[in-house]
């Protein structure tokens, strides 16, 4: 799985795609080996080591986003680029749920909410990836784009920890939901005030031990402890792995630990366990799914949605002369967020095997579509 996993992603590198979606197909082709009469594929389906190995490698994804994200970078992306995030966000989501009402209207309704959190946030990697290729990053459409994706990766894990908090919960009335919302964002709020104290303890008390590898094993313990404290308020433990990167700023541990970087020490891992988390969640895409009546309809109609979702986000941009079709445009991917949100809802019993494969294959469309129709839309707006 690993060998083809990167080799895929290699692959669709060199073809101007993002990684993500060649890792997405290999574990769609080995879930759907069956297809050929052949079963040797089978027990990865319940094996419960790669699950464990693909948990702890979306912790890990989300640990890593987060790393790349600072709070200071947060407070300094503008009003434009909230308002693009807020208004992508709820669009995405109103969208998402009037397609669920219509087409699927037996899916109990916190079903329909999963799939309105899988299509809320904007896949930051794949955002900055796609303007770093397009040499687009200086430009004004592309410093909102980037502002508004990490925004609304904070919305979107939010709007997951509120509908997993709801699930758990097992009630789903005024009072359970701002119960979520509390614990939600309380946990956040107190992990970027307390962590900026709790994380320079930690790695002083790590650089009197001259071991190897401790500036790794101590930047996991805290992402684990975070998750673990996320867990145990019963929101989704890559809340906590997200807040754990943010907290982790360089300054608590360079002057202890020198010149290296913290994403440097976490990667080696990240690389072999995130792919995981991508194949495990292709496998789960049963093809024959999409023969059942209305599959192909609620696929292409949530595509749809997350495209059109973010296209009214450009009316947030509040700055002369912007392109607001590219900024829609540039917060159209969908990545780990959507995945996870659309595993989380298959796990919790309330959404089917059809709507989680059409949820990956509007994951996939939006991936593929982005790179083409922003090269496009920049080369008719060059500012």
């Amino acid at each position: 799985m690993l060998v083809l996993a990167k080799a895929a992603g290699a692959l669709f590198e060199r073809l101007g795609q993002p990684a993500v979606v060649g890792e997405l197909l290999v574990g769609i082709l080995i879930g759907n080996l069956r297809l050929l009469g052949t079963t040797v594929a089978e027990p990865l389906r319940a094996d419960p080591v790669l699950a464990v190995l693909a948990q702890i490698g979306v912790i890990l994804l989300l640990f890593e986003v987060g790393l790349e994200s600072n709070v200071a970078a947060m407070l300094r992306v503008g009003v434009s680029s909230f308002l693009v995030a807020t208004i992508g966000v709820m669009a995405s989501i109103g969208l998402g749920l009037a397609v669920m009402h219509v087409l699927r209207p037996s899916i109990p309704w916190l079903g329909a909410w999963f799939v309105a959190a899988a299509l809320a946030a904007t896949s930051v990697g794949v955002t900055a990836r796609v303007y770093r290729d397009l040499s687009a990053l200086a430009r004004r459409e592309s410093q909102i784009v980037l502002g508004a994706a990490v925004i609304d990766d904070v919305m979107g894990l939010v709007v997951l920890a509120v509908v997993q908090g709801m699930a758990t919960g097992g009630g789903g009335g005024g009072m359970a939901i701002a119960l979520a919302v509390g614990k939600a964002v309380a946990f956040l709020a107190v992990a970027l005030l307390l962590g900026p104290h709790l994380s320079p303890q930690l790695f002083r008390i790590a650089s009197f031990l001259r071991v190897h590898g401790m500036l790794l094993v101590t930047a996991l313990a805290i992402c684990f402890l975070f998750s673990f404290g996320a867990g145990a308020l019963g929101l989704a433990p890559i809340v906590g792995a997200f807040a754990a990167g943010l907290v982790l700023e360089e300054v608590h541990y360079r002057d202890r630990f020198g010149d290296r970087r913290l994403e440097d020490e976490v990667r080696p891992i990240s690389t072999v366990l995130v792919p995981l988390f991508f194949v495990r969640t292709g496998i789960d895409v049963d093809l024959r799914a999409f023969g059942q009546g209305g599959v192909l309809l609620l696929a292409g109609l949530l595509v749809l949605a997350a495209a059109g979702g973010k296209q009214l986000c450009g009316l947030g941009a509040l700055e002369r002369g912007v392109d607001r079709v590219a900024i829609g445009l540039g917060m159209i991917p969908r990545g780990e967020v959507a995945l996870i949100a659309a595993s989380a809802g298959r796990v919790a019993g309330v959404t089917d095997d059809s709507t989680y494969s059409s949820i990956v294959v509007a994951v996939l469309a939006s991936l593929l579509a982005t790179p083409p129709l922003l090269k496009w839309r920049l080369a008719r707006s060059p500012t």
